[in-house]
């Protein structure tokens, strides 16, 4: 099932569930990243319990601003929030899942794996100074690969994304002139190329345009069968992405590093490492106005993170470490209603 068709199938969830009284819908909004994963955990909750999800894939940056509106239950983001603004906007964020964003290509005649990146040339090539697939820089990296001698358009977000945060946070880790020149942001002033909004808007546009590059979240390239190109990590090597890669990317990450979880991954060591891995994270209010209905959210994450493996597995995304759902569960007892007492019985 494709993406867009996610939508519609939580929305026909949604009107079903609408017409029980004793079900119960929570909405969130936010991150495209994990809106595949959102959905399918959906359906079988829903199956499970009775109880719904309406989920707008809206991107980051509006699910952060829904949340800060409280118009929503939960909001969803790529890009983790600050410690700093945690505490302002009386938020508490924990991770769901971990993923890889991966470069996505269409040249006629190539498939996966078999055009080769490094951080710095995909760099360059998003900064608008590697302009033809023929450019030498990339020619050296796939020596036996016809490649065009034609203009490359570079994909980008058109929207406040944590994508492209997590894509520009590597770029940063990577290229010093890319650092200084645009830096790391759920939006930057792209120098070259074209916008297309959410994940799925990328994927469209990288489909339509031949010798396009875009940036997408690995399950849209799988689900949309387009060809990925491979990325050279901090050891040199140049890893097939999936769920082994992604794990190697996060293997000896300390969670509690930062406030919120909101740690980064991307450009870790080790020779299966996928260089621009990360997690995708919930906001929720610590001190909620309707404390039964971030009871439901925090059900619904719970049951996610016992009962959700398989389904996230499926769609190559990896699930947390056992160790460190014990730590978002331990978070959540500092969520409280108005009596002062955890929101949810542990």
């Amino acid at each position: 099932m494709k993406p867009f068709s996610y939508a519609l199938a939580i929305g026909l969830a949604t009107a079903q569930i609408a017409t029980s009284a004793l079900a119960l819908d929570i909405t969130g909004a936010g991150a495209t990243f994990p809106f595949p994963v959102y959905s399918k955990w959906a359906e079988a909750y829903r199956k499970e319990t009775g109880n719904g999800l309406n989920y707008q894939s809206i991107g980051s940056g509006g699910g952060i601003k829904q949340i800060q509106a409280k118009t929503v239950d939960f909001g969803a983001t790529d890009a983790p929030l600050k410690g700093a603004t945690l505490d302002k906007d009386g938020l508490v964020q924990f991770p769901t899942v971990m993923g890889g964003v991966v470069p996505v290509v269409n040249i006629q005649g190539v498939k996966t794996g078999e055009v080769k990146l490094t951080g710095e040339v995909l760099a360059e090539i998003y900064q608008g100074k590697i302009k033809k697939w023929s450019d030498p820089k990339i020619a050296k990296l796939n020596e036996g690969v016809k490649l065009p001698d034609a203009p490359i358009t570079a994909v980008y977000r058109s929207d406040a994304s944590g994508t492209t945060n997590i894509f520009t946070t590597y770029l940063s880790d990577v290229s010093p002139a890319w650092k200084s020149e645009l830096g790391a942001s759920t939006t930057v002033s792209w120098p070259a190329g074209q916008g297309g909004k959410g994940n799925e808007g990328v994927t469209a546009v990288v489909k339509q345009v031949p010798n396009a590059i875009g940036y997408v979240e690995y399950a849209y390239a799988k689900q949309n069968n387009l060809p990925v190109a491979l990325i050279q990590n901090k050891d040199g090597q140049f890893p097939m992405p999936g769920d082994e890669a992604f794990q190697a990317a996060a293997a000896n990450a300390d969670w509690k590093a930062a406030p919120g979880f909101g740690i980064s991954l991307t450009n870790q060591a080790g020779a299966k490492a996928w260089p621009i891995t990360a997690a995708t994270f919930i906001l929720v209010h610590k001190n909620p106005a309707d404390a039964a209905r971030t009871a439901e959210v925090l059900k619904f994450f719970r049951w996610a993170y016992k009962s959700g493996d398989k389904l996230a597995s499926d769609l190559d995304y990896v699930p947390l470490p056992d160790k460190v759902v014990g730590q978002v569960e331990d978070e959540w007892k500092t969520i409280v209603g108005k009596d002062g007492k955890p929101v949810l019985g542990m």
